[in-house]
């Protein structure tokens, strides 16, 4: 009986972090996010069309640079876990402007599907919801849909 309660204790420590093993970078790639992204790939960056580019610099390092027009600085989000939670969202934590004062971490859950992106939801770890069910709160308007760009179509 012992012995049962060991392997169960020891199952059920190991079972997570297996599951959890899946890097960010695997699960990017599954769902298709590695590219350039814009709501129109051919217009140039503004606030409302967003180029938005995602890349691993380096094993472990997934980045993600919002460039909103040469008026903005960009916004760069350095992602630190991603959990598929359907074959269509996908939940990540990131640092908003990593090594910056204005530092924050997220919490942002995306809708993934026919090379389309949309963010449905993103919190401030322990702040107020930001987007909720898709819906800018603060404007109570859509998220932009963003779509895949093909190699080279958008620039940073």
């Amino acid at each position: 009986m012992r012995l049962l309660a060991i392997f169960g204790l020891v199952t059920w420590l190991i079972v997570p972090a297996v599951v959890a093993a899946t890097s960010v970078e695997e699960v990017f790639q599954k769902y298709g996010l590695f590219g350039n992204w814009a709501t129109d790939c051919d217009g140039p960056a503004s606030p409302k069309n967003a180029h938005v580019s995602i890349t691993t610099p380096s094993a472990g390092l997934v980045l993600e640079d919002h460039n909103l027009g040469p008026e903005f600085a960009v916004n760069r989000y350095s992602v630190i876990s991603a959990e598929p939670k359907s074959a269509t969202t996908l939940s990540v934590q990131v640092i908003f402007q990593p090594g910056t004062e204005v530092e924050e971490h997220q919490e942002l859950v995306f809708l993934v599907r026919d090379n389309t992106r949309r963010t449905i939801y993103n919190q401030t770890d322990g702040g107020v919801v930001r987007v909720k069910d898709g819906i800018a709160v603060s404007r109570g308007s859509k998220t932009p849909l963003l779509r895949k760009c093909s190699e080279g179509s958008v620039s940073q």
